[in-house]
């Protein structure tokens, strides 16, 4: 029994042992299995950036070497050992081109983001090597709207700093975006290429020539709840000041406080409160204008007198026709610009573009009427291919008491203005007609 006993407790130890003896040797599988792995995920980025950095012609460099192997130990051909030996000789010269990271830092600004069609806008690039040794010569690609700048950045000291200057050239409304930038750095042939994305993006809003138009008072309808006006009267809700009582002022408005201080009657005085909500709507339609030439004169002529409104603290709508196929109610086939402040309105109108599939000026002011009731004046901007019969069913959607203004834009064309009962049509040729029609009186 003790014997027994014995065995089965040698037995015991030997098992509750050999636990313990294998541990060691499946730490050390497991660990050449991390390191396989790492290995395996080191080399497929090694390779991958291999493959990345070499270029077409270095592919066809490496086809070339291939091939003249071949055909020398093949065939025993003299000449394909040489051009084997001069394709892997190119092949090397250009690795040391790569060798050590591309440690640069770039910081990009701009004179101004904001500038008129027509107008220029400096830019300065500061490229600064981030790390204390040399930094070998790169190439910057600079995107510059739909075009391309390309600025040679040469060897810098560590710690120093290249600045590279462009202009940028600004002639049509739009929104210019500039960046992101690449960093090139290769060999002087062509053979291997590093390349790595500077993503920073600026962006240039190239506002319409606008005109500033002369103020006036059309459109105004007294409104409890309208503005307070620089205009003085008698009753009102905007208190003024205190002046003596004139005979003829309603005792409902004597200030009896200043009456009894000053021992003589004292009535106050009110900022008439007006109201003017003004639509601006500008046809996008392109088959009604004569080219892009006609289109931009459009949309200069459109934010002129909605910047103007703005200006002059009316409540202003500005308009542009929507899409017909994406038409799902009254307000989706229109678009309203933003008129919070003449800079909100100028960078919306950057984006504003000829469609071909956009509503007819007659639906966009049905819709426009019926989305925004209470207009008071409704200018409507649109090209020379638009005739008076369509100006006239369009001005029929706005409310009998709102004043009507139809613009139309036609290049060259001689500045006219055409009353009628309902509506008046102002023709005009260049931006400027725009201002010396208003100034005669075009909104009565």
């Amino acid at each position: 029994m003790t014997d027994h006993g014995a065995t089965t407790t040698q037995l015991g130890e030997t098992i509750a042992e050999r636990p313990r003896d294998a541990r060691p040797l499946e730490r050390l599988l497991g660990a050449l299995r991390s390191a396989g792995r790492g290995i395996g995920r080191a080399s497929r980025v090694a390779f991958g950036r291999v493959v990345d950095a070499v270029t077409p012609v270095g592919w066809l460099l490496v086809i070339v070497l291939v091939a003249g192997v071949l055909a020398g130990a093949l065939f025993g051909l003299v000449e394909g050992w040489a051009v084997a030996v001069v394709a892997g000789a190119l092949l090397l010269l250009s690795v040391p081109f790569l060798l050590g990271g591309i440690r640069l830092r770039v910081a990009f600004s701009l004179s101004q983001d904001r500038v008129v069609a027509g107008s220029r806008v400096d830019a300065a690039i500061t490229v600064t090597n981030a790390s204390r040794r040399v930094s070998l010569p790169v190439v910057l690609d600079i995107p510059v709207g739909s075009g391309l700048v390309e600025a040679a950045v040469p060897m810098l000291r560590g710690r120093a700093s290249h600045v590279e200057r462009l202009e940028i050239a600004a002639p049509r409304r739009s929104i210019i975006e500039v960046g992101p930038m690449r960093i090139t750095r290769g060999d002087p042939i062509g053979i291997l290429r590093r390349e790595i994305d500077w993503p920073q993006v600026e962006q240039v809003y190239v506002h319409p020539v606008t005109v500033r138009l002369p103020s006036t008072s059309a459109g105004f309808v007294k409104d409890v709840e309208g503005q307070p006006t620089s205009r003085i009267v008698d009753s009102d809700l905007a208190f003024h000041a205190i002046r003596e009582y004139i005979p003829g002022d309603s005792r409902r408005h004597v200030h009896w406080k200043s009456t009894a201080k000053t021992g003589r009657l004292m009535v106050r005085q009110f900022e008439e409160t007006r109201r003017a909500r003004i639509a601006v709507v500008l046809d996008v339609l392109a088959e009604e204008y004569g080219g892009e030439d006609e289109f931009e004169l459009g949309v200069s002529a459109a934010v002129s007198l909605a910047l103007q409104a703005v200006r002059d603290g009316r409540e202003v709508l500005a308009v542009t026709s929507g899409r017909h196929e994406l038409r799902r109610g009254p307000e989706a086939a229109i678009t309203t610009l933003p008129t919070r402040s003449p800079k909100h309105l100028l960078d919306a109108s950057c984006a504003v573009e000829l469609d071909a599939a956009a509503e007819p000026l007659e639906a966009v002011t049905r819709l426009t009427a019926q989305a925004f009731p209470g207009l008071s004046i409704a200018f409507l901007v649109t090209g020379s291919g638009v005739a008076m019969q369509r100006l006239q069913r369009a001005a029929f959607a706005f409310p009998a008491d709102a004043t009507t203004v139809a613009v139309r834009v036609e290049p060259g064309a001689e500045p006219t203005l055409r009353a009628t009962r309902d509506f008046t049509v102002l023709t005009i040729g260049v931006l400027d007609d725009l201002k010396h029609l208003i100034a005669r009186g075009a909104l009565g």
